[in-house]
């Protein structure tokens, strides 16, 4: 993460340089993508720090949650720099019929973002893709399902810079060649489109996380298979999990205890239910257990 932040703030002092020397509307809206991105980058720092604290009485079951909460502030932040400034600039510009120059210095700043984001997007990918094999998934399949924010955000935020440089050299290319004042704000434009669509998805992939989404199907089958697997239980009344951070998950369920069982096997029984689900599903950290069927005493 702090390749990527380092990576964004050198591109955002590039592309500014460039867009101010060339008056592109293009370059001026990647700088102000990359700005976005600075900022998301420092909103994930700050909170991993906030989510590391321990679990106090007003807050029994961590901060695991704030994660997702800064996340969120994160892609409205994004959504901001792309449909206020991206798109609103550019527009002003279209109206305003205002040619740009200087297209050296914007392609010498489009290079060096290239470069950046080039090699952050790579090193993203090498360590998404080991994090992947060791989740034995595939990668577009790991990074759908994780619920850590970091994954998603880095790696889809340096594919968005790439994107949005590609869109920013053929609008300042393209009104070179032909020398029309359209193309390099109708790049900013479709900039502020491509930053609002991605803000959109991480948004809504985030709030469902940050109200209380449940176990991915994979790990509430897991679950489930798990609990029936032990002879004192002869069924599954009930299973409700939740998501409490991105590597925390609540699982709460009513079962049917054999009949006949005393309290001390209960107990015993449900300890080892804890341990066996921690094990299956390693994100499990807490475990709560309501028995239908009353012990023998």
């Amino acid at each position: 993460m702090l390749i990527a932040l380092g990576a964004n703030a050198t591109v955002t002092v590039a592309k500014l340089a460039g867009g101010l020397a060339s008056g592109s509307a293009a370059l001026l809206a990647e700088a102000g993508h990359s700005v976005a991105d600075t900022v998301n980058q420092l909103f994930l720092l700050v909170s991993i720090a906030l989510a590391a604290r321990e679990p106090t009485p007003e807050q029994p079951f961590g901060y695991g949650r704030t994660r997702f909460l800064w996340t969120f502030m994160a892609a409205v932040a994004m959504f901001l720099a792309g449909a206020t400034f991206a798109i609103g600039y550019g527009a002003y510009r279209l109206a305003s019929n205002t040619e740009s120059g200087g297209y050296l210095a914007a392609y010498i700043a489009l290079g060096i973002a290239l470069l950046a984001e080039g090699g952050s997007l790579i090193r993203a990918v090498r360590q998404t893709r080991r994090e992947a094999d060791r989740a034995e998934l595939p990668l577009v399949k790991h990074v759908r399902e994780s619920r850590d924010p970091n994954v998603k955000m880095v790696l889809f935020e340096d594919t968005a810079a790439l994107l949005g440089i590609v869109l920013a050299f053929a609008g300042v290319l393209a009104g070179q060649l032909t020398g029309s004042p359209v193309f390099d704000p109708a790049a900013s434009i479709a900039i502020g489109l491509l930053l609002v669509t991605v803000a959109a998805w991480m948004g809504h992939d985030t709030s469902q996380l940050l109200v209380g989404a449940a176990a991915r199907p994979a790990e509430r089958a897991a679950i489930e298979r798990t609990l029936t697997e032990f002879d004192q239980i002869e069924g599954v009344v009930d299973l409700l999990t939740m998501v409490l951070g991105p590597n925390s998950l609540l699982v709460a369920a009513r079962v049917d205890f054999a009949s006949g069982l005393g309290d001390e096997d209960i107990e015993q029984a449900s300890e080892a239910i804890d341990r066996r689900l921690r094990g299956v599903v390693p994100d499990v950290t807490e475990v709560f257990l309501d028995a239908t069927t009353a012990p023998q005493r």
